[in-house]
């Protein structure tokens, strides 16, 4: 089904096309529709096709290392999936299933190919925004790994968060311990001594009570607390994650500055040695005939890569 150009206008990936470019792109690219449930692509299967979300749902996601789906992205409306592989050629990384009916755009890469041969500024123009989102997603991986999981969570802390945290830690240290010892000694000695007219005689049956309320009382909101610091222990664990994936992401682009450097540095070496061997030759032929009339080479120029 062919597409409607006002359509592709509203897709951040074509926005800075202008109306020829748009129009061109209209004429190839194709509307498909995916029922409820219907897989719109696989793991394994073949890159050429790249989808944008028009209406509907859709979730995309991997397999992780335990066999489990993953979900990678829910795209909204204007947003693409299955782009990476549409570019490069490769097959796809992700599956991609329709939530419910769902209209998509199918971008193939000849489609592409074609808008660039026709139209070659709309090229930069794509790549302008695909650079803008690439930045975006660099700086939220930035920001999400340089925060403070313990400042967002006591950001977030409610009044009763706050006071069963405060229970909890005075519940548990030697404060208490001892301050509460004192207390049950005091307490027993002081009717044990009073005999008969004692408010609580042996065997403390008042202090029992009193015991079991508080145990009652100090249970669930010691419980509560342990409950927010799993909380912050996941939030620690997510953060450690995000930032050994920017660490992976920064000494990847590290690595790949070092081999276009080496690359780059081998290159000159092997053109620097080609002229030192031509220069060798024309020395050579010099020595052997001196009345031959031996054209010099020509200096060295850097080369570009």
């Amino acid at each position: 089904m062919a597409c409607d150009p006002n359509i592709l206008r509203q897709v951040p990936l074509f926005a800075l096309l202008d109306d020829d470019e748009t129009a061109v792109l209209a004429a190839h690219v194709e509307l498909k529709t995916f029922a409820a449930r219907q897989r719109i692509h696989k793991i394994g299967d073949p890159g050429g096709q790249a989808y944008v979300m028009v209406s509907g749902s859709v979730q995309v996601t991997t397999i992780d290392e335990d066999h489990q789906d993953v979900i990678v992205d829910e795209p909204a409306a204007g947003e693409f999936f299955g782009f990476a592989s549409m570019l490069d050629g490769t097959p796809h990384q992700t599956n991609a299933s329709a939530l419910q009916d769902t209209v998509c755009l199918e971008v193939d890469r000849n489609d592409i190919m074609t808008l660039v041969q026709k139209k070659p500024h709309a090229a930069m123009d794509m790549l302008s925004v695909l650079g803008k989102q690439f930045h975006a997603a660099q700086q939220l991986v930035r920001v999400r790994a340089a925060r403070n999981p313990n400042e967002m969570i006591e950001a977030e802390a409610t009044f009763g968060e706050r006071i069963a945290d405060a229970v909890a830690g005075f519940g548990g240290s030697w404060t208490f311990i001892i301050t509460f010892l004192v207390i049950l000694v005091a307490y027993s000695l002081i009717n044990v001594m009073l005999g008969r007219s004692a408010w609580d005689p042996y065997p403390f049956i008042l202090l029992n009570l009193f015991l079991s309320m508080l145990a009652a009382l100090q249970a669930p909101v010691i419980m509560m607390s342990q409950n927010r610091q799993a909380h912050k222990d996941r939030m620690h664990a997510n953060q450690d994650y995000e930032i050994n994936l920017m660490a992976e992401i920064e000494i990847r682009d590290l690595h790949d500055k070092l081999d276009s450097l080496r690359f780059k540095q081998w290159h000159e070496l092997w053109h620097i040695q080609k002229r030192q061997i031509e220069l060798l030759e024309h020395l050579c032929e010099r020595q052997a005939d001196p009345d031959k009339e031996v054209p010099r080479p020509m200096p060295y120029v850097p080369p570009e890569l």
